[in-house]
């Protein structure tokens, strides 16, 4: 047996090595949870505490950069778990000949990106190995946030009951098919941009007027049906999806059925799932929308008795469809 692209993409053979290799060696009652960051319950305070690594192909592309990717994505972990990012630190593995220009791109996009969210970046490391050993730039970063006891179990989904809403901020799939586009060299009438994005205003915005909220995630690798199957076998509920209501760019939505891809198992860099109790909804959907990153937030569906353990699809064409949760990869190198 050996390591495969497939085993990287958040689906079910990923979770397989995780649960099979990683959880077989490491597991603990806080790593067990499979949560985007740990939470830490110190004798003061409450801290959540994630790790993540970036490898994307192409480092730069439409909308961003390896750098801010990196800033972004362990942002919105410890954002997705209801704390308050403080501190960054990042580490950084270079190619011999990367080039010193792109380097400097990169460098002063993270620091923008960090000041942009409000917190530091403090502590970092940087290692260069031999021409032909890497691929230009692989970046680890990690982060640390304070979290609230009140939200400490939001990433469980402890919280989440049969008629919660389901939301997201934005249309589906774009971080995807802009890392397409830039390793193909397509182009558009109208540019689709990465949505890779720091999420946390958004996010503590919406906390803020509805501490309800029952559960968070950031849909990355494996795209919507990933997140949902996983929510919906946590907490053995089903899961209806409209897809009416899903919010997709047209441009996505071209690109997906020219190359066979479902825009529900694509990566996001931007996006977040939520549920909240029903009668909170509009407010949380009107509060995103005052964000740049939540102009198209909508209610795509609810959480039901039905099917529990399973997420199902409610077609355009009136049908419904079993959204599994996706074995492999569609795309590899995408964050």
């Amino acid at each position: 047996m050996e390591i495969t692209l497939n085993h990287g993409s958040g689906g079910r053979i990923s979770h397989q090595l995780i649960s099979g290799m990683f959880l077989k060696y490491f597991d603990n009652p806080i790593l067990s949870q499979l949560t985007d960051s740990a939470v830490l319950s110190l004798p003061e305070s409450t801290l959540a505490f994630t790790t993540d690594s970036y490898v994307i192909d192409p480092i730069f592309f439409p909308g961003g950069n390896i750098g801010k990717l990196a800033i972004c994505g362990t942002i919105n972990d410890l954002s997705v778990s209801g704390a308050i990012p403080q501190h960054l630190s990042a580490a950084v593995i270079l190619e011999e000949g990367f080039s010193l220009n792109e380097l400097e791109i990169i460098i002063q996009s993270m620091s923008e990106e960090a000041r942009k969210a409000g917190v530091t970046i403090v502590s970092g490391d940087t290692k260069v190995v031999p021409k032909g050993k890497g691929d230009k730039i692989f970046i680890t970063t990690s982060g640390i946030g304070i979290l609230k006891p009140e939200f400490s179990d939001i990433s469980l989904g402890r919280r989440v009951r049969p008629g919660d809403k389901i939301i997201v901020n934005g249309t589906l799939g774009d971080h995807a098919i802009a890392i397409l586009a830039a390793r193909e060299a397509l182009h558009f009438e109208t540019p689709l941009l990465s949505d890779c994005a720091a999420l946390n205003h958004l996010i503590q915005a919406i906390l803020n007027i509805c501490p309800e909220i029952s559960f968070m995630r950031d849909i990355t690798r494996g795209g919507l049906a990933t997140v949902a199957n996983e929510l919906s076998q946590k907490i053995q509920l089903g899961i209806a999806l409209d897809e009416s209501q899903i919010p997709i760019h047209e441009s996505t939505l071209g690109i997906c059925e020219i190359f066979g891809f479902d825009p529900l198992f694509l990566a996001n860099e931007g996006k977040i799932l939520i549920t909240a109790p029903a009668h909170k909804a509009e407010k949380i959907i009107q509060t995103m929308q005052t964000f740049p990153e939540g102009h198209n937030a909508a209610i795509i569906g609810e959480v039901v008795d039905e099917h529990p353990g399973q997420v199902v699809l409610q077609t355009i064409t009136g049908g419904k469809r079993l959204i599994e949760m996706p074995a492999g990869v569609q795309l590899p190198r995408i964050c």
